[in-house]
C-alpha cells in the first residue's frame, strides 16, 4: 500500500482555495501515466505546525498504485507540486501544495537528500492529527484496518491515541 499526503494552506494560481488547489492536484496525479489514484481520503483542515499566523492547511491522504520506486515517485510529487507553484525556500511556510509519500508498501529506508530518496516511512507520520486522522479514514474505506505502521507496528488507533491532547486545532473540511 502506497501511501501519500497531500495538503495546502494557499490557493495555486487559477484556484480559489487551498482545497481547490489539493483536489486539482489529485486529477492531475490521476492523469499521470504511471500513477494510479486507487484512493482519496476526506479532507481536513488543521492549524500550521509548527504554530504560526499562517492560515490553516487542507490536508488529506492518497492510496496509490504505481511502478515507480520510491525515489522516482518523490521526484515525480516534486515535480506536481512545482506545477501548482510550489518553492521551496524554508522549512514550513506557508505553500499552495505539499505531497509526501508516508508508507512506500511497507519499506524502511533511511533517506537521502543528496540522491532524492525520501525517508520511509516519513519520519513525523505519527506525530501529526492531520495525517493520521484522513489515514484513519482512508485505511476504514479501503478496508485495510490492518494496516501497521512499518517501523512501530502499531495501528491507526494506536497512533491516534498517542497524540498529544490537546493537539493543534484539526477538524473535517466545511465544518467550519
Amino acid at each position: 500500500m502506497i501511501l501519500v499526503a497531500i495538503g495546502a494552506n494557499l490557493a495555486a494560481d487559477g484556484y480559489n482555495s487551498p482545497l481547490a488547489t489539493c483536489q486539482a492536484a489529485v486529477s492531475a496525479l490521476e492523469d499521470m501515466a504511471d500513477i494510479d489514484v486507487v484512493a482519496v481520503s476526506r479532507w481536513y483542515e488543521s492549524e500550521p505546525v509548527p504554530a504560526s499566523d499562517q492560515p490553516w492547511f487542507v490536508n488529506g491522504v492518497l492510496q496509490l498504485e504505481t511502478d515507480l520506486d520510491p525515489k522516482a515517485l518523490m521526484a515525480g510529487l516534486h515535480r506536481l507540486e512545482a506545477s501548482f507553484g510550489r518553492v521551496r525556500r524554508t522549512p514550513n511556510e506557508a505553500r499552495p501544495l505539499d505531497l509526501d509519500i508516508l508508507d512506500y508498501d511497507g519499506l524502511v529506508e533511511p533517506g537521502d537528500t543528496e540522491t532524492g530518496a525520501p525517508t520511509l516511512p516519513h519520519p513525523r507520520m505519527a506525530e501529526r492529527a492531520f495525517v493520521l486522522m484522513p489515514l484513519r479514514d482512508l485505511l476504514h474505506e479501503a478496508g485495510a484496518t490492518d494496516w501497521r505502521h512499518p517501523t512501530t507496528g502499531q495501528g491507526i488507533g494506536g497512533l491516534i491515541a498517542m497524540l498529544p491532547s490537546p493537539g493543534p486545532g484539526i477538524r473535517q473540511a466545511g465544518e467550519g
